[in-house]
C-alpha cells in the first residue's frame, strides 16, 4: 500500500469525524432530536472529540454540546457527569477565539439553569478564566465571557460573590466602554445581575465606577442597551438611601424621563422602575423627583402603555404619596388619580389593579381634600366591588378593603359616600356611618375628643 493510500485513510476518517460532529452540531439545533442524540450517547463521543487534533472540529464539538446543554437542566447536569468541564476550562485558556467563544458559550449554557450547576462551573475553576477572557483582543470572546459570568451571577448573592472575588467587576465597567453594542448590553446586564443581591454587591458595582458611565449611556440610541442600563441603574438604587444618591448624583435626570416616551416598552418599564427605586426610599428623593417633572411624565407613560409596562409606574405613585400630604397632592395636581382609576378599572390582571388600589389609598388616606379628591373620581364604588368580588384575588381583595378604609377615615364628601349606605357590607358601613356622624354631628366628635371618650360607629 502506497504513502497516498495510507494518508488517504486518515483523510476520510477526519473528513468523516468532520461530517459527524457538524451534523450533531445541526441536530442539536432542533428539540425534536435531542432525546435521540442522548439516548445514542452523544455526550461521551462528543467528550472525545473536544480532544481532537483538528481545532475545527474541536470548536464544533463544544458548540454541540453548548446546544444540547442549554436545551434542559437534565442536559446540562450529563455534561457536568462526564467531566466535561475541566476540559473546557483547560482549553479555555489555551485555543483559539473561536474555540473560547464555543467553550463559554457551554459554560453559559450549563450554568443557566439552576444555582447547583453554576456552582459546579465555579467548582472547576472556571471563573478565573473567564475573566482571563474579558481582556481578550476579539470582542467575540469578551461577550461570551460576560454571557457567562451573568448566568453564574443571577442566581444568588454566593455565587455573585464568586464573580466579584474573582475580579470580573472592574473588567465589566471596562467591557461597557467598547464600541460593540452586543458587547455593551450583555456587560450592563451583568452588572445589573450582580448588583441585585445585596447591598454590599451593588456597592462593589459603584465603587467599579459602573454609574457615571451607564448614566451617560442612557442617550445611546439602541433601545436593548438602554433597558440594560436601566436596569442595571434600578438594581443598584433599590438597596439604600445611598446607593440611590449616588445614582441620582449621576445626572440621570431628566434624561431618564426621555426614557418613558420611548417606543420600546421594556426601556419605558425599566425607566419607570429605576424613578420608582429612587422615590420609595426618602420624602427627600421623592421630592427630587417631582421638582424634576418625574411625577407627570410617569404619568403619561402609564396612560400610553397596557399591562404589566403600567405596574412600576403605578407602584411609584403611591410611594411618592406615601412620604406626605405634600407629596400626595403633587400626584392629584398631575391628574395622576383618574390615570390610577382608570387602571384599576381597564387592567385585567389582579396584580396590577391591585397596585393601583394600594397607591389610590396612599394617596387619599392623608386629608380630607386628599380624599375627596380620589372620591370625586368614583373610584370608591370601584374599589368596594373588587373587594366583595369572589372572583378578586387574596391580595386584590386586602388591598381595596384597606384603601377602602384609608380614604374613608378621611372623606367628609357626602356624595361619593352615599352609595355605600345601601351596599357596603357591615365592616366597611361603620366608617361610612362614622364619617356621616363627622359632617352632620361634628359636635359630638368635640364632645367625645374632650372627654377622652370614644365614639361607637357600629
Amino acid at each position: 500500500m502506497s504513502q497516498r493510500q495510507v494518508l488517504q485513510v486518515f483523510e476520510q476518517y477526519q473528513k468523516a469525524r468532520t461530517q459527524f460532529v457538524q451534523m450533531v452540531a445541526e441536530l442539536a439545533t432542533r428539540p425534536q432530536n435531542i432525546e435521540t442524540l442522548q439516548n445514542a450517547g452523544v455526550m461521551s463521543l462528543l467528550r472525545t472529540l473536544l480532544l481532537d487534533v483538528v481545532p475545527t472540529i474541536q470548536q464544533t464539538a463544544a458548540l454541540a454540546l453548548g446546544r444540547l446543554a442549554n436545551y434542559n437542566d437534565d442536559l446540562a447536569e450529563a455534561v457536568v457527569k462526564c467531566d466535561i468541564l475541566p476540559q473546557l476550562v483547560y482549553s479555555l485558556a489555551e485555543q483559539n477565539r473561536f474555540y473560547k467563544k464555543a467553550a463559554a458559550f457551554v459554560l453559559r449554557a450549563v450554568g443557566k439553569h439552576s444555582p447547583q450547576l453554576a456552582q459546579a462551573i465555579v467548582d472547576c475553576g472556571a471563573l478565573d478564566t473567564l475573566v482571563i477572557c474579558l481582556e481578550d483582543f476579539d470582542p467575540g470572546v469578551k461577550e461570551a465571557a460576560a454571557w457567562a459570568l451573568r448566568y453564574i451571577a443571577r442566581h444568588n448573592a454566593e455565587l455573585s460573590q464568586a464573580v466579584v472575588d474573582a475580579g470580573a467587576v472592574p473588567l465589566l465597567v471596562l467591557c461597557i466602554q467598547e464600541p460593540e453594542i452586543a458587547l455593551k448590553r450583555i456587560a450592563a446586564s451583568a452588572l445589573s445581575d450582580i448588583a441585585k443581591h445585596s447591598p454590599e454587591l451593588a456597592q462593589t458595582v459603584v465603587d467599579a465606577g459602573a454609574v457615571a458611565h451607564l448614566a451617560q449611556m442612557l442617550l445611546n440610541p439602541d433601545a436593548k442597551l438602554k433597558h440594560q442600563i436601566l436596569s442595571a441603574l434600578s438594581q443598584v438604587s433599590k438597596h439604600s438611601v445611598d446607593l440611590a444618591e449616588m445614582v441620582v448624583e449621576a445626572e440621570i435626570f431628566p434624561v431618564v424621563l426621555t426614557c418613558l416616551k420611548d417606543k420600546d416598552e421594556y426601556v419605558k418599564k425599566n425607566a419607570s422602575t429605576l424613578i420608582r427605586e429612587i422615590a420609595k426610599h426618602t420624602p427627600e428623593l421623592s421630592q427630587l423627583v417631582v421638582n424634576a417633572g418625574g411625577v407627570a411624565a410617569v404619568i403619561d407613560c402609564i396612560g400610553s402603555c397596557k399591562g404589566n409596562t403600567r405596574l412600576p409606574g403605578i407602584m411609584m405613585l403611591g410611594y411618592v404619596a406615601a412620604h406626605s400630604e405634600n407629596l400626595a397632592m403633587a400626584v392629584i395636581i398631575s391628574k395622576g388619580v383618574p390615570q390610577l382609576s382608570v387602571c384599576l378599572s381597564e387592567e385585567p390582571e389582579d396584580h396590577i389593579k391591585a397596585a393601583a388600589a394600594w397607591a389610590l389609598g396612599q394617596i387619599g388616606r392623608h386629608t380630607p381634600e386628599h380624599a375627596r379628591a380620589v372620591a370625586v373620581t368614583n373610584t370608591l364604588p370601584v374599589l368596594l366591588s373588587l373587594y366583595m368580588s369572589t372572583e378578586s384575588s387574596e391580595d386584590l381583595q386586602v388591598k381595596s378593603k384597606k384603601a377602602i378604609k384609608s380614604i374613608l377615615q378621611k372623606c367628609t364628601y357626602l356624595p361619593a359616600l352615599e352609595p355605600f349606605l345601601y351596599d357596603a357590607p357591615p365592616n366597611i358601613l361603620k366608617h361610612v356611618v362614622g364619617q356621616f356622624s363627622k359632617v352632620l354631628f361634628p359636635w359630638i366628635f368635640r364632645y367625645t375628643s374632650a372627654e377622652g371618650g370614644q365614639l361607637s360607629t357600629t
